[in-house]
This record gives structure tokens, sequence and C-alpha cells, in this order.
């Protein structure tokens, strides 16, 4: 393959990432908490020999994803479980599997035993790592900015962990809006001193889908002329051999 149909494959395998991450972000546009994630795409300029100095071949390189950290829209559910994050911090979860997980779902239930968890099933954690349970008879439910539970029957009960997380960046998607550390990887994970919690609200996903449905058009656009320009150029080579073997007749 000459350069042209090299140039013509990278773009094609960046514009299939860029289709699957924003087809991803549009089907999750109605999940709480959930941070639409961003490709980050480079251009890698090959020297051509023969070529004039500074002329060259330009390859797109797929450089990897970034976490989209834009606040979501706070709703209101007057549920008292609900929480909702406003700063960039996160909550901590165990997931079913055992898995410690950062995420902003903070839409929230009690299971059959009492604990504290999310729609999916993972179990909230508090500031101190530790699943939170919240007794039978507790009564009306009060959760303050920075996380402590609270009722009038018992008194305090727990505190939500909220943390920042500077290497979050890292963190691989775990589906239902969770995020871990790659690879077994320590959590840099502390205690935030900036965010808040909201009782009775929860954050929606920061994915617009109008402008994802008009980035998904453009993307197709740009994957179909990668693949038309591969195929121009495998017509133009089967035209050159053709001529080319009448000629030697």
């Amino acid at each position: 393959m000459d350069n042209t149909t090299y140039v013509a494959l990278s773009l094609a395998r960046a514009m299939q990432r860029d289709l699957d991450v924003t087809a991803n972000n549009i089907a999750n546009a109605n999940t709480a908490g959930f941070k639409a994630e961003r490709i980050i795409f480079s251009s890698y300029l090959h020297p051509d020999e023969g070529q004039e100095v500074g002329k060259g071949t330009n390859f797109v390189v797929d450089q990897g994803s970034y976490l989209d950290k834009t606040q979501g829209a706070l709703t209101r559910t007057d549920n008292p479980l609900d929480v909702a994050v406003k700063g960039d911090a996160f909550l901590s979860y165990r997931t079913p599997e055992g898995q410690v997980a950062y995420g902003r779902d903070g839409q929230l239930a009690l299971d059959r035993n009492g604990y504290l968890v999310t729609l999916s099933g993972a179990r909230v954690l508090s500031e101190g790592g530790s699943d939170i349970t919240i007794p039978p008879g507790s009564g009306q439910i009060l959760i303050s900015p920075d996380g402590t539970i609270s009722s009038e029957e018992t008194g305090v009960l727990a505190k939500i962990g909220v943390f920042d997380v500077p290497d979050i960046q890292s963190y691989l998607r775990l589906g239902n809006s969770m995020l871990v550390p790659p690879d077994g990887r320590a959590s840099l994970a502390t205690p935030t001193q900036t965010s808040e919690l909201a009782q009775g609200q929860i954050e929606s996903s920061n994915v617009s889908p109008i402008s994802e449905v008009t980035r998904l058009m453009m993307i197709q656009k740009a994957y179909d002329r990668a693949t038309k320009l591969m195929t121009t150029e495998d017509d133009l080579r089967k035209n050159m051999l053709q001529r080319l073997g009448r000629a030697s007749v």
C-alpha cells in the first residue's frame, strides 16, 4: 500500500473509534451521573524521502480519550436518599463483584438488608470505605452537604464518602456510570474539601443528545470519505495494471 491508502486507513480507524465513543455517549444520555467521553486526535508527520524539507505525509493518530467533567443539570426528585454531587468530586461504590469504583450516580435506594445502594445494586461507601446501612425505623433521613446521614430518631448514622480523584482520567469505564483504576492500581482519591452533596436531587448526564447526534453524522461522513479514498486508490491501481498489461502485449 502507498501513503494515500495508509492515510485513508488511519483516518478510517480513528473515525471508527470516535463513532463507538459517540454512540456510547448517546446511549447514556439519560443515565444519572454519566460523564461523556471525548477522543483526542493528533497528526503524525512522516517525512517522505525525496521530498522538499518540511514536506511529508500526515497520518491521523488516536491519542486516547478523556472524561468530560462538565457538571450535568441537577434534577429534583424529592427522594430523601437521592444525592447530587456539586463540584468535581465523586462518590465511591462497592460493586456486586467486590470492586471499589467511583462515579456520580446518586440515584439511591435501600436494599432488603438496609444497605444504601445504587439502582444497579452497587453499595455506596462511607468516607472510611465501609458499606453504609440505615436501620429500620430511622424515620426521616437527612443528608447534609458534607455527606453526613442522620435522623431525629437515631442521630448520625454514617457519612457518605465524597472524594476528589486527581487520577480519574486514567480510570477505566466499568458500566453504570462507574470507573475503576486500571490494572488494579491503588486510587489516589482523598475526601473532598470543595465539593458538596444536594439531597433530594440527582445529576443528569452531561451528554447533549443533539450535539452528539450532529457529531455522529460528521464522523460518519468523514469515515465515508476515508473508505471512498481507499476504494478510489484501489481502482486507480487496477486501472494502471490493466494499462501496463495491454502495453506489454
